[in-house]
């Protein structure tokens, strides 16, 4: 039997009290809608876990997880499921130098599709120098030499003309990287 290991991204769980998710319940649910190996990384909604379901696309697998933790939790949260080639591949594309950056610097925003270039049209990006963006697949990789907190072209990134219709979670290149890590097929 082959299976697969996938990363789920929650979106906005666990800020400021709002919308609690234990990572241990996270687990169970997962474990509940038959994935094995589940873990969790850290308590802002990140979940590795192996399915043998090989006909399962990345679509379906978010939208069960998004109505089972409706189902157990009583709200809804927006979830992306991801793979671990495309991780792999979304680290191995960095076009800005992660290595000698801190991970707070480094941020990569997944989307559920590719968005035209056209949404980003007419983002000025000189006003937002120092900080630079870059579309990849799926993703986009933002340098924020002061941090997302205080990112003014993270702000511009996540306006409705850019980001309309997608489902978007972003995470600190560290993140993405113990992402890597824990998707990792063993050998």
């Amino acid at each position: 039997m082959t299976t697969r290991t996938y990363a789920a991204l929650l979106r906005g769980i666990n800020v400021g009290g709002h919308k609690k998710v234990p990572m241990a319940e996270l687990r169970e649910v997962l474990a509940g809608l038959g994935h094995t190996g589940v873990r969790t990384y850290l308590q802002s909604g990140n979940a590795v876990f192996t399915t043998a379901r090989a006909d399962a696309g990345l679509e379906e697998l978010a939208r069960e997880l998004e109505a089972a933790i409706e189902g157990h939790f009583g709200f809804r949260v927006p979830c992306l499921v991801v793979d671990g080639a495309h991780l792999r591949a979304v680290a191995a594309a960095c076009p800005f130098p992660a290595a000698t950056l801190e991970g707070k610097q480094l941020h990569v925003t997944f989307l559920s599709e590719q968005p035209g270039e056209e949404r980003f049209a007419a983002l000025d990006e000189d006003v937002y120098l120092p900080e630079e963006f870059r579309l990849g697949d799926r993703v986009i990789y933002l340098y924020a030499p002061e941090g997302l907190g205080r990112s003014k072209l993270a702000e511009a990134l996540a306006r409705p003309a850019v980001v309309k219709g997608l489902d978007v979670t972003t995470r600190n290149w560290n993140t993405v990287a113990k992402l890597v890590e824990l998707t990792a097929e063993p050998a």
